[in-house]
């Protein structure tokens, strides 16, 4: 079973930058795409970014967060990064990783809180 550990959140004060990042392990099928999901209580988990882990790596934003947010990705670790720059209050979630191979299986981490302050 594939594992997705997140790290990197915490209390940020608008205006301030995190850098959250998921490593995967225990993967049996070759991965197409990893991302970073987000969800506040009450609300649908929404997209925040993702990238295809093949090729030149295209990436995808959500308009909320494009400008100020930055996926990358480390094949050679199997890791994702996602820098969070001008962070704003609404920025205030559960953030998670979610890996998807080549069949389309979905995998998600756990998910790491991040907190921004106004």
């Amino acid at each position: 079973q594939v594992q997705l550990v997140e790290s990197g959140g915490g209390l940020v004060q608008a205006g301030g930058s995190l850098r959250l990042t998921c490593a995967a392990s225990r993967i049996s099928s070759r991965v197409n795409d990893m991302g970073w999901y987000r969800q506040v209580p009450g609300k649908q988990r929404e997209l925040v970014a993702t990238v295809i882990i093949s090729g030149a790596g295209s990436t995808n934003y959500a308009d909320s967060v494009k400008g100020r947010f930055t996926i990358s990705r480390d094949n050679a670790k199997n890791t994702v990064y996602l820098q969070m720059n001008d962070l704003k209050p609404e920025d205030t979630a559960v953030y998670y990783c979610r890996l998807q191979d080549i069949w389309g299986q979905s995998y998600w981490g756990q998910g790491t809180q991040v907190t921004v302050s106004s």
